[in-house]
């Protein structure tokens, strides 16, 4: 029996019901075996045993995955808005390495391609768009976006004074050859990765890097504040727009119940 168009738009976008979301699990199982196959396709032994079975496997999921790409082109009802949308490039670039090797002849040029193959991994990136808790995510980070960036500007000035004192303070003889090599030293030390090979040896200089690495450690949980206050935030405007007959976890309305937990996603509500 064939599938109208509308129907297999609900399949493929939706994932309300047993066939929308059995499209949703097989796609998942698709892109983890694909990323599994690039995974070990990268391990030089079993490439060299298992080749063969890698590269057949990779031409099944691309040719899928390019099943799928035009699908939702086909299907979406401004397919500009979904090639050019961000899920529209990963998809894209997920699968264009692989092709790209038909084209290219020259050896040097295919050993290029083979490391664009590796774009393959980006298919996980595919995955945001099963996860429902996603949306919170990208509202919190848009919502936070300037603090963000005003937090990142703090972060840039505290770098490039700290890297100028330390070119002062330390000098070439110790490793400070430059403000941008002070810089690269206060970037390591203020994440608390410490790589050690660049370091002061003067007091005032260990006085300096002990300050920013204790500066390091409060500095780690301001991003993480304003995301999940964001998140929160967030939470409770959707919860307050979609009402009380609302899950607040599926967002579904009206509200079906089966024994105080909502059908649809299972949340338990009371």
């Amino acid at each position: 029996m064939a599938i109208s168009k509308k129907r297999l738009a609900h399949i493929v976008f939706e994932s309300d019901d047993w066939a929308s979301k059995t499209f949703d699990i097989v796609l998942l199982f698709m892109i983890f075996g694909s990323i599994f196959v690039a995974i070990l396709d990268s391990v030089a032994s079993l490439r060299a045993q298992y080749g063969e079975i890698f590269l057949i496997l990779e031409w099944v999921f691309t040719i899928l995955f390019t099943i799928e790409y035009f699908l939702r082109v086909w299907l979406s009802r401004k397919p500009s808005g979904y090639i050019f949308s961000f899920f529209g490039m990963v998809d894209l670039l997920a699968i264009l390495p692989t092709y790209l090797s038909f084209f290219v002849l020259n050896s040097q040029l295919f050993t290029v391609v083979r490391a664009l193959r590796l774009l393959r991994v980006i298919r996980i990136l595919k995955l945001g768009r099963y996860v429902a808790e996603a949306e919170y995510l990208t509202k919190s980070l848009r919502s936070s976006s300037h603090k963000i960036l005003i937090f990142i500007g703090f972060v840039i000035t505290i770098v490039l004074i700290m890297g100028t004192f330390m070119f002062i303070i330390e000098g070439p003889e110790h490793g400070f050859t430059s403000i941008p090599i002070g810089m690269y030293w206060a970037i390591v030390t203020l994440t608390t990765v410490g790589f050690g090979d660049i370091y002061p040896v003067t007091p005032l200089g260990q006085l300096l890097s002990s300050l920013i690495m204790l500066l390091g450690y409060a500095i780690i949980a301001v991003p993480t504040g304003i995301v999940s206050s964001e998140m929160a935030s967030q939470k409770r405007k959707d919860e307050k727009a979609l009402g009380d007959n609302s899950c607040p976890k599926c967002r579904f309305s009206p509200l079906p119940l089966t024994d105080n937990y909502c059908k649809n996603c299972g949340e338990k509500l009371f």
